[in-house]
């Protein structure tokens, strides 16, 4: 296991908005390392008081949790995007890296969303234009209790390897180092508009293993979203 002590990069100041089983997790496991945490939720910062008291994040309004951010973490509902409150990014630092955890789920939970299925966008594209600012697609396929379990050390044969997509290289760069201090492995998936090889239903979604599975899971995935993740 990663020895959360021995910490390399820099403290961070992180904000998380959602606080369910990916936002809490990233909540428990950035705070242990020693990050400047930030959570919200849509049902407000007096909901999150367990989780405070658990990990000494600091509870906020959604409106709050990107102000000074170095990163900022949106793991919402997709069908919840569209309401978060504008200029959500106001006051982040600059040159802040957003992470999309998203998924869509059209039949089993967002509806249709008509950007997605008529132009043939990635769900992620679609929530950078709601957000007005690029995103770094990841943990979308990760299970979420893997983000407590399943940390390992660089080199550690057990070690698993995560796609990462985006256009911004230095957000990018910045999200990669940090997932590998939580402790895990990598792997470059492209930009935004590649970034359907990791959408749900596709050969690298919800795979625990190493780089090179992960690298060929990318390779083989198709760009034609399955049927049960169509509106």
């Amino acid at each position: 296991m990663c020895i959360d002590s021995e910490r390399a990069g820099p403290v961070m100041k992180i904000g998380i908005i959602g606080a369910g089983n990916i936002g809490g997790n990233l909540t428990r496991r950035l705070t242990a390392l020693g990050h400047d945490v930030s959570v919200a939720n849509s049902r407000g910062p007096q909901t999150l008081r367990e989780l405070a008291e658990e990990t000494g994040a600091t509870p906020v309004a959604v409106e709050e949790a990107a102000r000074g951010a170095e990163v900022v973490v949106i793991t919402i509902p997709v069908k919840a995007v569209p309401s978060l409150p504008s200029g959500i990014l106001d006051g982040a630092a600059d040159g802040v890296a957003v992470i999309d955890t998203n998924n869509y789920y059209p039949q089993q939970r967002d509806g249709r969303i008509a950007e997605i299925e008529d132009e043939g966008i990635t769900e992620s594209r679609w929530t950078e234009r709601q957000i007005g600012h690029p995103v770094i697609k990841a943990f979308n396929g990760t299970y979420a209790q893997d983000i407590l379990d399943r940390p390992r050390d660089a080199g550690d044969p057990g070690r698993i390897a995560l796609p990462v997509a985006g256009d911004d290289e230095t957000a990018k760069a910045t999200v990669r180092a940090l997932i590998d201090e939580i402790g895990f492995d990598t792997v470059d998936a492209g930009g935004i508009d590649d970034s359907w090889r990791q959408q749900p239903d596709t050969p690298v979604y919800g795979l625990q293993a190493g780089v090179e599975a992960v690298t060929k899971a990318l390779a083989e995935a198709s760009p034609q979203r399955p049927a049960a993740f169509r509106g």
